[in-house]
């Protein structure tokens, strides 16, 4: 009867540690990445959070170097390839682009992840995968100023100044954030910002293809961001 009864206690707490997945601890790992920076992902703190023991810690990782290596995979794909797999039902190349920077903006300003992953980036787990989503960010961005008629070379150009100025907006958003615009300002800024990316080089005036956006586009940014 005792074993019976140690047994069934072993099974319960076996089913409580598959009961949390990769993805909650990741998750977990990514908000205290964001408040504390990659020190912060300790494993008992994160057990805490996730209101678990070290236990379903070692269920799902074998390591923290494991949970690292899991987490900053989990940023690429959650704050990269999900974004630009959002953007895949809207055709026209301009307003994606517009989407783009308003939403990754927005986000950025609001989680303090991006700019405590680059103050970390001297650890060469965080530099590895900054780079990689790096370029996997200009790249995306450049094939929008290709498909809006840029030259390669000039789409890539204009991809990286598109690039840091979102860049600069994140570091602001926390270091000062009352440099920055808010509310309808802050859609007229960051529209001016992409009639400038877009002017033909020598010419004064705006690229056909980006305007201010419609209600419907307000309307479908405004779902996705608080989504």
């Amino acid at each position: 009867m005792v074993m019976a009864r140690k047994r069934a206690k072993e099974t319960d707490g076996d089913t409580a540690r598959q009961r949390l997945t990769v993805q909650d601890w990741a998750d977990a790992a990514l908000a205290a990445m964001g408040e504390g920076g990659l020190a912060a992902v300790a494993v008992e703190p994160l057990a805490a959070r996730l209101g678990t023991t070290k236990g379903s810690f070692y269920w799902h990782f074998a390591n923290r170097d494991a949970l690292i290596e899991a987490t900053l995979e989990h940023w690429a794909q959650s704050r990269t390839e999900a974004m630009i797999t959002e953007l895949v039902g809207e055709r026209d190349p301009g307003e994606r682009l517009r989407q783009l920077l308003f939403r990754a903006t927005r986000r950025a300003a609001e989680d303090p992840l991006e700019v405590s992953l680059l103050a970390s980036a001297a650890d060469p787990r965080v530099a590895a995968v900054l780079a990689r989503v790096t370029d996997r960010r200009l790249g995306y961005i450049a094939t929008l100023f290709v498909e809006l008629g840029f030259p390669e070379d000039e789409a890539q150009h204009r991809g990286l100044l598109a690039y840091t100025t979102y860049l600069g907006h994140t570091q602001l958003s926390h270091a000062v954030p009352r440099s920055l615009p808010d509310g309808g300002a802050r859609e007229r800024h960051l529209d001016a910002i992409l009639e400038t990316l877009l002017h033909p080089k020598g010419t004064s005036g705006t690229r056909p293809g980006v305007q201010g956006s419609s209600p419907r586009h307000r309307a479908a940014e405004t779902t996705v961001e608080r989504g």
